[in-house]
Parts: C-alpha cells; structure tokens; sequence
C-alpha cells in the first residue's frame, strides 16, 4: 500500500510506502471503548467532608414518640434565626447529602492491552479513510491522496508565519478556519467564563515534535504529537473518528516500528 509524499509546498516528491499497521481494520467500538477508559485516567477524585451539612445544633425529641409533631431534628436556639426548622438530616434545607460522593470510588478504568494496541492501530489506519475524515466534519476539498504524508522538513519549521504557508499549500487551511465560524455558548458555560469552545483541526504527528509545536501554537485546534505520545484521545477527540491528520516521513517510518499481536497474525496469513 503506497501513497504520495509530498513536499512542504504540496508539490509531489515521490511516493512512500505505507507500513502494515494501516491495514487494520477500523473498529469503531473499540475506538469509544479505549477513549472511555483513557479519559477516566484524568478523572479527579472528590469526596464531601465528612460532617458537611451536620455542623449544626440539631436535635430531636428525647423519647421521638407521643409529641405529636415530626420526628425529625429541629434547631435549638432562643428566639429568631432558624430556631425550630429541620436540619442536619438529609431531606431539609441546607441539610446534608444522602449519598455524597467519596474519595475512595474507583474511577480509573482499565483496558486489556491488547485491546488497546489493536484500537490504536485501528485509529491510525482510519486516518487513510477519506469518508471516515469527512463524516466528521473535515474541509477536505483539493486533496487527493489519504494519509497525508510531508517530508521531514516540516518537523523543522518553528515559525507561526511559515506553518501558515504551509497549511495554504497542503489546503488544509480551510479546515482551520472552519473553527472561526463557531458561535459562542449561552446559559451557565457563558457566565462561567466558557463562551468559547475551541473545536480540533489538523493533528501534525512527528518523529521529533520540539520546534514545529512553537509554530502550530497560535493556530487554534491544530496540535503536534510525537509518535510516542499519540494516542486515542488524539486521533479520535470526544471517540468520535477520525482526525484530520498529517504525518512527517520520519514518523511514517516510527509507526512502522510498533508491534502488536494482529499484525504478526495479518502477515502470517499474507
């Protein structure tokens, strides 16, 4: 499986050859299930203080029977305040939660391994699907071959001005602007200082990704990764595939190098 390798100027340079890992066959289930699991990882636990709520003088009647009045603890007091509301249980105001949360639930998920791999490997195939791209809401128009593959001399480009170029060359620049379009949000995410919500675009994906994220810094959704720090949660964002992504030559030849037990399978059976 070949396909064309272009310059930083989208002219064709020659042709390269696509490593066995973009023979695997897209699974979109186990792309949710791995982003599901990867995403808990950055989950935070939270509890309640153990006496939230209950930090009040409350008291019921001693004996609760024959009063003919609720059994539920009222506050104490001498005249004015809250003296003689509910309080410190669980159904009044300003009482305490019936279940709070605690710090010890377990919120780390965890996935098989091979599992894993194989919903990685899945995730960089897909990036060759022009349709998968495009169902995702991509501005793919102008460019013909999938994956798209640059020469290594865009892992050296460390300047705004040229990785602008650069996009405009590719035609990925209509895909970037794509975000300028989105209206800002409404309701409570606006009072709390989130009315805007930046979207994901191009994914540059590098063998050495130190200069070119300088570069790629003030574009709005387009983000670098190294081969070794791919992941899921890159190539398919919110588990929805698949990104708009761009691979250097040299990390074509990184990915290459990864090993998982379906592909030892798929060339036995080649």
């Amino acid at each position: 499986m070949k396909t064309s390798l272009l310059t930083i100027k989208g002219t064709k340079d020659s042709e390269v050859e696509l490593p066995l890992i973009f023979s695997t066959p897209f699974r979109a289930e186990l792309i949710h299930k791995a982003f599901t699991n990867l995403t808990s990882h950055k989950f935070q636990p939270q509890g309640r203080h153990p006496t939230a709520g209950m930090d009040v003088v409350a008291r019921s009647n001693d004996p609760p029977t024959g009063q003919h009045q609720a059994r539920i603890a009222k506050m104490k007091g001498g005249g004015g305040g809250r003296q003689g509301q509910a309080g410190g249980v669980a159904s009044v105001r300003g009482g305490r939660q019936a279940h709070p949360p605690i710090v010890e639930r377990v919120i780390f998920k965890k996935l098989n391994k091979k599992e894993n791999k194989l919903a990685f490997c899945s995730a960089i195939a897909a990036t060759a699907s022009k349709d998968l791209i495009k169902s995702r809401g991509h501005k793919i128009e102008g460019i013909e071959s999938f994956p798209i593959v640059v020469t290594n001399d865009i892992e050296s480009i460390s300047k705004a001005s040229d990785i602008f170029k650069v996009l405009e060359d590719l035609k990925l620049m209509k895909d970037v602007e794509r975000l300028q379009a989105r209206k800002p949000r409404t309701g409570k995410s606006s009072l709390r200082g989130r009315s805007k919500k930046v979207g994901k675009s191009v994914l540059f994906v590098t063998k050495d990704a130190s200069k070119i994220s300088k570069a790629c810094g003030a574009l709005p959704g387009v983000e670098v990764r190294s081969v070794k720090e791919l992941s899921v949660l890159d190539l398919a964002p919110g588990s929805d595939p698949i990104r708009l992504t761009v691979y250097s030559k040299a990390a074509i030849e990184e990915i290459a190098k990864i090993k998982s037990t379906h592909l030892e399978l798929m060339v036995k059976v080649r």
